[in-house]
C-alpha cells in the first residue's frame, strides 16, 4: 500500500507559485493525498478546532485540477466553521474533497484508503455525506474509522440529513419573511427554486405545503418530476431560474450562484438557500445589499443538517434535533435585525457573532 502524503506545508510566498491560492491560509490543517494504489486524490482543510473537533462533509467531485479542489476544501472548511459557530455548536469546521467522477472511480476499495487518512487525523477532522457520496458510504466508513457522523439510524447516526436540512432553510425564509414583511406567512408567495435534488427537492414539498408557487430549475429530469406533479410548479431553464421574477430565489444546487451574471439579473426581494458558498466573491454581499435584496447567508439558513448531526453525541433524537433546528428561525431574525441596527449586511453582521463566538472558545 502506497504511504499516505504528508500535509502540506505552507510556503514563504504569499500564494502558492501560479495557484493564485493564499498561502499560509487561515487554516489549521491542510493535508493532500495521493495514494496510487486506488488511485485515491483528496484534500482535507481542517479550518478549526477552537470550539470542538472540525466537522464537514466530503464532497467527491471532479475538479479541472488539483488548485480548484484545494480551494473547494479552503472555502467550505472555512464556511463550516462559521455555520457551526453562528448555530452555538460545540464544533470547528472542516471539509474534505476526493477528485474525480464518483460514478467513475468511487470503489470499497478507495473508500478504505480514505477511512486511514480519516485515522491519521485522529479526529481533529470528522467527516459526514456531501455531494458525490452518500450516506451509504458514511456507513462504509464507519467500518473502518470511527471518525465518521451521519451514518444510518440502524447505525446509530442520524440518518439522512437532507429532510431536517430543509426544514431549517424554511425557518430562516419564514424568519426572513417577518424581518422583510412583517409575517411569517408564506402563502401565495413565489419561490424560485435554483436545483430540486434531496434538499431543495424537500424545501420545495414544504414550500408547497405552505401554499407558495414555485419556479423549480435542475439538470436532472428525474429531479425535475419528482417536484413538478402540482399546477403551482413551473419548470424554469438552468441558465434563467436566477432572473425569475419572484419573493425569494433560494440556490440549492452547486456553490457560486451568485455571481457577477447572476445577481445584476435577479428579480427577487430575499435570496435564502441551502447551497454551500453560493456567493462568489465575498463583496457581492455588499451589491445585494445596494440592491435591497435580503440575503441570509448560506450558512445560517442551511445549517440544520450540521445541527443534526451534532445531536449524534447525545444518543440521536430526531424530535430533539427537529426543535433545534427549528431555532434556526429565532438565529436569522436575531441576525436580520442586527444587521438592520449595524447598518451592515447579513453577511458581516454573522461574520461578527462568529468571530465572537469563535474568540469565547469551546463552550461549557
Amino acid at each position: 500500500m502506497s504511504e499516505p502524503a504528508a500535509p502540506t506545508t505552507a510556503p514563504d510566498a504569499a500564494t502558492t507559485a501560479g495557484s493564485g491560492l493564499p498561502f499560509p491560509p487561515p487554516h489549521e490543517e491542510v493535508v493532500t493525498v495521493w495514494h496510487r494504489r486506488t488511485g485515491l486524490q483528496a484534500v482535507v482543510a481542517i479550518h478549526s478546532t477552537v470550539r470542538g473537533p472540525s466537522l464537514g462533509g466530503t464532497r467527491f467531485h471532479s475538479y479541472p485540477h488539483l488548485d480548484a479542489a484545494v480551494a473547494d476544501a479552503l472555502n467550505l472548511s472555512q464556511a463550516m466553521t462559521y455555520k457551526a459557530a453562528v448555530a452555538g455548536l460545540p464544533l470547528g469546521g472542516g471539509k474534505a474533497v476526493i477528485v474525480g467522477d464518483p460514478e467513475q472511480v468511487k470503489s470499497p476499495e478507495l473508500l478504505a484508503d480514505y477511512a486511514t487518512v480519516l485515522e491519521g487525523l485522529e479526529g481533529r477532522y470528522i467527516t459526514a455525506e456531501d455531494v458525490g457520496t452518500s450516506q451509504q458510504d458514511m456507513d462504509f466508513l464507519s467500518e473502518h474509522t470511527k471518525f465518521v457522523a451521519g451514518t444510518s439510524l440502524a447505525r446509530g447516526g442520524s440518518g439522512d440529513p437532507s429532510p431536517v436540512t430543509a426544514f431549517g432553510v424554511l425557518r430562516a425564509m419564514e424568519a426572513a419573511a417577518l424581518v422583510r414583511w412583517g409575517s411569517t406567512d408564506l402563502a401565495g408567495r413565489h419561490v424560485a427554486v435554483n436545483g430540486v435534488g434531496k434538499v431543495g427537492g424537500e424545501l420545495a414539498r414544504l414550500l408547497l405545503g405552505k401554499g407558495c408557487h414555485l419556479s423549480v430549475a435542475d439538470v436532472s429530469r428525474r429531479a425535475l418530476d419528482a417536484v413538478a406533479t402540482s399546477p403551482e410548479v413551473e419548470v424554469v431553464a438552468v441558465e434563467a431560474i436566477h432572473a425569475a421574477p419572484c419573493d425569494i430565489y433560494a440556490p440549492c444546487a452547486l456553490g457560486g450562484a451568485l455571481d457577477d451574471v447572476t445577481v445584476p439579473a435577479l428579480r427577487c426581494e430575499m435570496v435564502v438557500g441551502a447551497a454551500n458558498n453560493q456567493l462568489s466573491r465575498r463583496d457581492l454581499a455588499d451589491e445585494l445589499h445596494a440592491r435591497d435584496v435580503t440575503y441570509v447567508p448560506d450558512y445560517v439558513a442551511n445549517a440544520g443538517g450540521l445541527i443534526n448531526i451534532a445531536n449524534e453525541h447525545l444518543g440521536y433524537d430526531y424530535d430533539r434535533a427537529r426543535q433545534q433546528v427549528a431555532g434556526i428561525f429565532d438565529t436569522t431574525e436575531a441576525l436580520l435585525r442586527r444587521a438592520q441596527e449595524d447598518g451592515t449586511t447579513p453577511l458581516a453582521a454573522a461574520e461578527v457573532i462568529a468571530e465572537e463566538r469563535l474568540r469565547e472558545g469551546r463552550p461549557r
